[in-house]
């Protein structure tokens, strides 16, 4: 993630010394109860066609794809910084990231604001419109936020780095969030097929179920048993094909107490980086 250096510069080794955080996963009632404070953002990370042809009154759009620089990575400090600033961020507003259901873009959101130290930012539990009818009030008339200024404050222990993620092989866990065909090494987004050596796999997936009314978070005591094997004294790094998948391992990991950080050039850099170490059990 060299866009960021010199302000971010870390390895496993500094993880070790720091508590893990514990996320916000929030429900569309809690949201309800929310909507008079002032203070609170709602950013829907929908393609605007979508987010204009329906979305929660008041809130403001972030197309999933303004969270990606060149490369898959985040891109540049000041191009964000321009960004949430233009979207009525600042280190007072709450924002609740809403998606359509996949959830990686609202939790590519989350570990992106958290990652520049807005340490106030919430995960909406259910995909967008799967409340119940009439809880939220919608609209079609987009919001033009008021301008606020956000300053970036990296927060470099939620940031994982490719020299990092090589120092921690054989030494803490790393996580593959993509699917399994990606990990076995049967498909692949970047020139070599495989995964990172010692990587263990758990889809993102696996963390929401489908409901008639659409894609749901699956409850924190659910997913406790999932990660129970995981250890929670030593720094875990996620990654998966470009920081998506991997921030909705994250956005749970961390709720249920973990020490997490996201690699944020991921598979797209390691796969086309022919001077490191894979594993393709498919060969």
């Amino acid at each position: 993630m060299l866009r960021l250096f010199p302000f971010v510069l870390i390895g496993w080794l500094g993880l070790m010394l720091l508590p893990a955080a514990h996320a916000e996963i929030v429900s569309p009632q809690w949201l309800k109860d929310q909507l008079t404070d002032d203070q609170l953002l709602i950013i829907d990370v929908r393609e605007t066609e979508d987010f204009l042809a329906s979305h929660v009154e008041g809130s403001v759009n972030l197309p999933p794809m303004s969270l990606f620089g060149e490369g898959y990575v985040m891109p540049p400090m000041d191009q964000l910084r321009e960004l949430f600033s233009q979207l009525g961020v600042d280190h007072q507003r709450r924002v609740v990231a809403v998606d359509n259901g996949d959830f990686i873009w609202a939790a590519r959101l989350y570990w992106v604001l958290e990652t520049l130290g807005h340490d106030q930012v919430y995960l909406l539990d259910t995909a967008w419109g799967g409340w119940e009818e009439g809880l939220l009030p919608l609209s079609q008339t987009p919001t033009t936020p008021a301008r606020r200024e956000f300053i970036p404050m990296v927060n470099s222990e939620r940031l994982q780095t490719k020299l990092g993620t090589m120092a921690a092989i054989g030494r803490h866990p790393i996580l593959d969030g993509r699917n399994e065909t990606h990990y076995l090494g049967q498909e692949s987004l970047a020139r070599r097929y495989g995964h990172i050596p010692t990587a263990l796999n758990y889809p993102c997936s696996q963390n929401y179920e489908t409901t008639a009314t659409g894609n749901r978070l699956r409850g924190l005591d659910v997913m406790a048993e999932v990660y129970a094997e995981l250890p929670k004294d030593q720094p875990i790094i996620l990654y998966c094909d470009g920081g998506a998948e991997a921030a909705l391992n994250y956005v749970v990991l961390q709720a249920l107490g973990y020490q997490v950080a996201v690699y944020d050039g991921s598979w797209v850099e390691w796969g086309n980086d022919s001077a490191l170490p894979v594993v393709n059990p498919s060969e």
